[in-house]
């Protein structure tokens, strides 16, 4: 079945500190722009069919008829999804033109393997472990290269340097400590002591600075969404801001009691993702947010409530600069026969083709470039349309 949904029926050597800061290798030039990237991998394998259900599709009942009470008076989008309930702040968004869901996408991988979709999705290589880099970090070079520049401040909002940004370009990690601060009689005498090394002192200087771009409040724990939310906000506020972020949130893996689980994990995102806009203020205009996962679910739900690894998923883009209000799918439908491996949402998007075309449009790169140099091997095209003209 196909429909007419928008488009188509569409640092390194890094100083590791008792605060939790990964430093970055250099400081940073600002001239590649202004525009704000906020990358969120839901690791686990988020349910695209929870995020944006095809409530409208005839074969959905007969799937998941203990998720239609879910449903009940949510919000529609393109006339037969319906945006799961718990995602207040993105439907909000979503009905003032931020945000968008790009259904039935997924990664070229088809194994359903969490590590190896994963290794996909951060590497953006044509098979699992075919490149020891990550897209992100290709993209902040390529920046720096149209513009003529030092590549943007790039951080990413965890313990340790996701594979995604990993690479030549430099890059930072910052997560908060449960240690108690260190007074500041102490962080002058290790700035002394690394003062006078060409190297640690350089360091020490790039994580003091990264440091800075949040604020006290929000330096505390990265234990609740809200906090999440307004820490990502406070270290790209600003024109020393981090321009490149990414974070990961976990426990989307429902084998069982799924509708339970994706409510709490999905409140969780939809509260991160409020802070966040409010946080940053009019940056929110210059900024878009991109939210994927490894890979979707089982169309059918198994004997203990839950789904097993699928195939195709949603993702989802919010933001100022996003083109949104509208799910962008060519529609392959629910009915036996649709079902790819007659058990899965079967993928008709490469996620590929929408990271490359909506990060080339919201960066200004060109979008063939981006398409061969992040996603290397592949034959399709990036989509366009995705952000504001």
């Amino acid at each position: 079945m196909t429909l007419d949904l928008n488009r188509r029926a569409l640092l390194a050597g890094s100083l590791a500190l008792s605060a939790g800061l990964s430093l970055p290798r250099m400081a940073f030039a600002q001239s590649v722009g202004d525009k704000n990237l906020l990358f969120v991998l839901l690791r686990g394998a988020a349910d695209g069919m929870a995020m944006a259900a095809p409530v409208g599709d005839p074969g959905y009942a007969a799937l998941r008829e203990a998720t239609l009470p879910e449903y009940e008076g949510a919000r529609r989008a393109s006339g037969m999804f319906a945006i799961h309930p718990a995602f207040e702040q993105v439907g909000s968004a979503f009905e003032a033109g931020e945000a968008l869901f790009v259904h039935a996408a997924a990664t070229s991988y088809r194994e359903r393997s969490h590590f190896d979709g994963q290794n996909m999705i951060e590497t953006g290589a044509a098979r699992p472990y075919g490149k020891s880099d990550g897209w992100l970090n290709r993209m902040a070079a390529m920046m720096a290269e149209n513009a003529g520049a030092e590549p943007p401040r790039a951080l990413a909002i965890a313990p340790t340097m996701p594979l995604a940004l990993r690479g030549p370009a430099p890059a930072s990690s910052y997560a908060p400590s449960s240690l108690p601060q260190a007074s500041d009689a102490f962080m002058e005498r290790v700035g002394l002591l690394y003062g006078e090394d060409p190297l640690l002192g350089g360091l020490w200087n790039s994580a003091l600075e990264t440091q800075a771009m949040a604020s006290d409040d929000t330096l505390r724990n990265l234990r609740d969404a809200q906090a999440a939310g307004e820490l990502a906000a406070s270290l790209m506020r600003g024109p020393d801001g981090a321009r490149i972020a990414m974070m990961e949130l976990g426990g989307w893996d429902t084998h069982a009691g799924q509708i339970g689980a994706f409510r709490r994990n999905a409140r969780n995102l939809d509260t991160l993702l409020g802070a966040y806009r409010e946080g940053l203020g009019t940056a929110w205009n210059d900024t878009m947010v991109i939210v994927v996962t490894e890979f979707g679910r089982t169309a059918r739900f198994n004997g203990t409530g839950g789904t097993d690894h699928g195939t195709g998923s949603a993702a989802m883009l919010m933001g100022g600069a996003v083109e949104g209000g509208r799910v962008i799918a060519d529609w392959p439908g629910l009915g036996g026969g649709d079902l790819y491996e007659g058990r899965d949402l079967r993928p008709t998007t490469a996620l590929e083709s929408v990271l490359a075309g909506s990060v080339a449009e919201h960066l200004r790169l060109d979008p063939q470039r981006a398409m061969q140099r992040l996603f290397p091997g592949r034959s399709g095209a990036p989509i366009s349309g995705l952000i504001r003209a």
